[in-house]
């Protein structure tokens, strides 16, 4: 393909492209919906995420617990909080900080919440993100917490793809579209400055300035106290970023790889490496955790502790700080289980008590600042969430359980793996009932960016597919996390192939378990997933009787230059370059489908709102499929960001969509 005959289907919300958007919309509307069994699916699905006894996940701010909402009542939320006391109890009483509803009607915007950012201690002043229609882009505005008001005169910056981070209640660092040249070429920030209330964004103080082909620059100031720091980020690559302590004076580079992720609480330095890295006469390996006093290393000290080492069935999920314990999230065989570091003449670990068996448990709430609570969600793809509160004492608590959304009764969760085509065993779960087999079967899976799939409850999956006697499977491919960081280092650039061999591969074992058929083996991914979909469509079609691609990455030679996409260079490659875009191009979707191939029906899901993954992407694929005879429809939500959809009913109608085309297809 050397000329692009469809590049005007690159302009987001141009005519002639809103045209052509509207009426395929019309056309996979008008096949998929009107009927009863979609109808079902979307007032089942849409209950699942508009039910009043779901869980409402909290994150503490001093002394209230608060929470983001939507229901059909509020369908674009609600900012609220209320105290443990009361959140302990069946039905709570919560205070509204902000109707998000009410501000869209009062100011005729179709806001969507991104966010908030309070100031500690005092609680008082929030950096509220708001997004029109669900895109990264947001706009930024100071507000009251106590009076429920935007400050008048107070920050506010205009849509960008911007941040602004408290230093304190008068002094903030901001990035965001300075004007021209203030931009990487990813569209991220690349000045970080220094901003006083009372003054004009144009008079703020440059802190730092990165490169325009970095991906992006940050800072932050850690406001605990006895500990108070600023750090700024350079984001050199996807994977790969200079870190500094600001002193009054400058710029202290922190001397770990630039690789390697760091993190500081208080008097420690967390070092967590994706590379092997020596250093003081020792190589400590990928993957390991290590921890040295923030202080001494600044000061040129090596004095490095272990606290995890990986080995080849476990790996480190995630950390999070307590007042006096460190706990670690590891995952084996993915499978969660959680340690509680503490330090005192030495580190020592113990297992996290109260964590569920056979469940996937992670930390989602700490209070450093000032004890020792935790929040411990639970949960497993039959099981519904449940959520404790623990402070090391005793047991933990339970505070909320969310209700069962479908009917478990003979569903089996079976973990297996499939042998990838160099040998490399691939995990995969599958959930459905035992018998009989030859069910539909849908498949999905994401493979990059080292994202990890782990087990959880979906209650939309349970009722739209699983219910209705189809078998859900989750495919743990290399490039992701689950097996750390050389689980995906193994599948970038050159070696890219081994994510779709794997997801062959695991297609391949379905149906040699027989658990499925080709005929009744459907697909689904989104975003870097879809351009895994669009991998499976092109090179690998015999395998799969439908497939889903939603949000997608599919044409691998203009990616770099379509929205964030050159910010994914150090995954993908660089099609610029010759000897990289020969071993790209054999998987660019857009380059590789070809009219008389036999390809299994496909719908492509995206965002006109999406200015993450260009929406063009899979509009230009369809156009191709569409001129060589595919059997192919597509759907276009006018909001909802890189997510497709800005709330519970675009959600809902979405999800019905997806479900309603793989059971047509497939039955």
């Amino acid at each position: 393909m050397t000329v692009d005959p469809y590049l005007w289907l690159e302009e987001v919300t141009g005519d002639d492209a809103m045209a052509w958007v509207r009426e395929r919309n019309a056309t996979t509307v008008a096949e998929l919906t009107g009927n009863v069994r979609f109808e079902q699916m979307r007032d089942e699905i849409r209950a699942v995420f508009d039910a009043d006894d779901r869980i409402p996940y909290v994150r503490r701010r001093g002394e209230y617990l608060y929470n983001y909402w939507q229901d059909s009542t509020n369908p674009r939320g609600l900012w609220r909080r209320t105290t443990l006391e009361r959140y302990r109890q069946a039905d709570p009483e919560w205070q509204v900080i902000l109707d998000l509803d009410a501000l869209a009607e009062r100011e005729g915007e179709n806001w969507v919440w991104d966010g908030a950012t309070v100031l500690r201690p005092e609680y008082r002043k929030a950096l509220v993100s708001l997004s029109r229609g669900g895109a990264d882009a947001t706009v930024i505005r100071e507000f009251d917490i106590e009076t429920r008001e935007f400050v008048t005169g107070g920050y506010e910056l205009p849509e960008a793809k911007c941040w602004l981070r408290w230093i304190d209640a008068d002094l903030v660092y901001v990035g965001t579209d300075f004007g021209p040249g203030s931009l990487t070429a990813s569209g991220y920030p690349r000045i970080v400055k220094e901003w006083r209330r009372g003054t004009p964004l144009d008079e703020a103080t440059t802190v730092f300035e990165g490169k325009p082909e970095d991906v992006s620059v940050s800072a932050v100031h850690d406001r605990t106290p006895g500990f108070e720091r600023s750090f700024v980020t350079r984001n050199i690559e996807f994977y790969r970023a200079e870190r500094f302590f600001r002193t009054p004076a400058e710029l202290v580079r922190i001397d770990v790889p630039e690789d390697a992720e760091t993190d500081v609480e208080r008097e420690w330095l967390l070092i967590e490496l994706r590379t092997p890295w020596t250093v003081g006469g020792t190589t400590y390996p990928a993957g390991a955790l290590l921890a040295a006093r923030f202080d001494d290393f600044i000061a040129g000290e090596r004095d490095l502790t272990v606290l995890f080492t990986p080995d080849a069935h476990s790996s480190l999920g995630s950390h999070s700080w307590t007042r006096d314990h460190l706990i670690l999230d590891i995952l084996r065989d993915v499978q969660t289980h959680l340690e509680v570091l503490t330090q005192a003449t030495g580190w020592t670990r113990a297992p996290l008590p109260g964590v569920p068996a056979g469940q996937l448990s992670g930390i989602i709430g700490t209070n450093p600042d000032v004890d020792n609570e935790y929040l411990l969600n639970s949960s497993g793809y039959t099981e519904p969430a449940t959520l404790r509160r623990g402070v090391f004492t005793d047991e933990p608590e339970i505070l909320k359980q969310a209700p069962g959304f479908f009917d478990t009764d003979g569903i089996e969760v079976r973990q297996l793996f499939a042998t990838s085509k160099d040998g490399t065993r691939i995990p995969y779960f599958v959930v459905g009932s035992g018998e009989p087999r030859d069910r539909p079967t849908l498949l999905s899976g994401y493979g990059g960016f080292e994202i990890s799939l782990t087990p959880s409850y979906l209650g939309h999956v349970g009722r739209g597919w699983l219910a209705r006697g189809g078998t859900y499977v989750v495919a743990n491919l290399r490039g992701g996390g689950e097996y750390g960081p050389e689980w995906h280092s193994q599948a970038v650039k050159a070696n890219r192939h081994l994510v779709y061999e794997d997801f062959a591969a695991v297609a391949a074992d379905l149906v040699a378990g027989g658990i499925t058929t080709p005929a009744r083996l459907g697909i689904q991914g989104g975003s870097n997933g879809g351009l895994l979909m669009g991998v499976m469509l092109t090179r690998y079609p015999e395998l799969f009787g439908a497939i889903v691609s939603q949000v997608p990455l599919l044409d691998m030679r203009r990616y770099h230059e379509l929205l964030a996409g050159a910010s994914w260079m150090a995954e993908y490659g660089d099609p610029r370059e010759p000897e990289e875009w020969a071993y790209i191009e054999p998987f660019s979707p857009y380059h590789n489908v070809q009219a008389g191939q036999q390809v299994p029906p496909t719908l492509f899901v995206t965002s006109t709102r999406d200015d993450r993954v260009h929406p063009a992407h899979a509009r230009k694929m369809v156009a191709r499929m569409l001129e060589q005879g595919h059997d192919v429809r597509y759907y276009e939500n006018i909001e909802g960001g890189h997510g497709a959809a800005a709330d519970n009913e675009q959600l809902a109608f979405k999800w019905a969509l997806v479900f309603e085309f793989l059971w047509r297809t497939l039955s």
